[in-house]
């Protein structure tokens, strides 16, 4: 029986085609700031927030459809959010590359390209809107096809966030020699969420030079909390800073320190 992620990866493909028989628009955008997403992770004292501007998910339908990406991206870096992740799948999200494109020109932190990449084309489709990092999805790809994206992103020079769910896909994603590791506590498969992912997880990479994400699922500071005793030094959020009528004092309660364990 296929699953969402599969319907998605379907998709994805046909978008892939499309692509290289038409090309897509240019934006000419590169931006290197001041820290990587990796500096600022390690660096920190602080749990950081990749703060993500997300219009819709095939889980909760539309969140906020008409928001203002460049207005909202704002309101993230002034409430010091280490990064920004934009949604840029059109049929499932309903995002586009034009909002990371647009987000690029009024921030100097980095930027998450947030898709479903699986070609080449993509990511520099990604590099060229002005994105820094792009997620690649364990999950999605075969190891061979893992490899292969991951070693020419960062040949493009960019960063690569690698989303594990389980074990398994946690010791590829330490094979592959990924430094930056998110933990999606949200199954792509059935799409439930369960904080204890990052908490099972975040065991695998203890001593190791990784620095670890708690995706999906956060909702407030006991939840930051966990992530941070869990051994995590971010947590990536959407939902929860899309419907905040106060984003900038919503981020900055989930920014819990490093050293203060319950």
């Amino acid at each position: 029986m296929s699953t969402i992620l599969d319907t998605i990866i379907e998709k994805k493909k046909e978008e892939v085609n499309e692509l290289k028989q038409t090309g897509y628009e240019s934006y000419y955008q590169e931006d290197t700031p001041k820290k990587t997403l990796y500096e600022s992770l390690k660096s920190a004292s602080a749990l950081q927030v990749i703060a993500e501007i997300k219009r819709a998910s095939p889980s909760k339908g539309d969140i906020r459809t008409e928001v203002d990406p460049v207005a909202q991206a704002g309101k993230y870096e002034e409430a010091g959010a280490c990064a920004i992740s934009v949604l840029t799948d059109t049929p499932f999200f309903k995002g586009r590359m034009e909002d990371l494109a647009n987000v690029r020109r009024v921030v100097a932190i980095p930027i998450l390209c947030k898709d479903f990449i699986i070609d080449e084309i993509q990511i520099d489709r990604a590099k060229d809107a002005g994105a820094n990092i792009i997620l690649l999805i364990v999950a999605a790809l075969s190891f061979d096809r893992l490899q292969e994206l991951y070693s020419y992103a960062t040949r493009c020079g960019l960063e690569v966030l690698v989303e594990v769910h389980n074990e398994e896909e946690m010791e590829e994603a330490l094979d592959l020699g990924a430094t930056i590791i998110g933990v999606n506590n949200r199954n792509l498969k059935t799409f439930e969420v369960d904080l204890k992912i990052t908490e099972v997880l975040g065991s695998m990479v203890q001593g190791r030079d990784v620095v670890l994400i708690s995706e999906s699922g956060i909702r407030d500071e006991d939840d930051c909390q966990r992530a941070v005793n869990a051994g995590a030094h971010g947590v990536l959020v959407g939902e929860t800073l899309m419907r905040s009528h106060d984003p900038q004092a919503a981020l900055a309660c989930l920014q819990v320190r490093k050293d203060v364990m319950k």
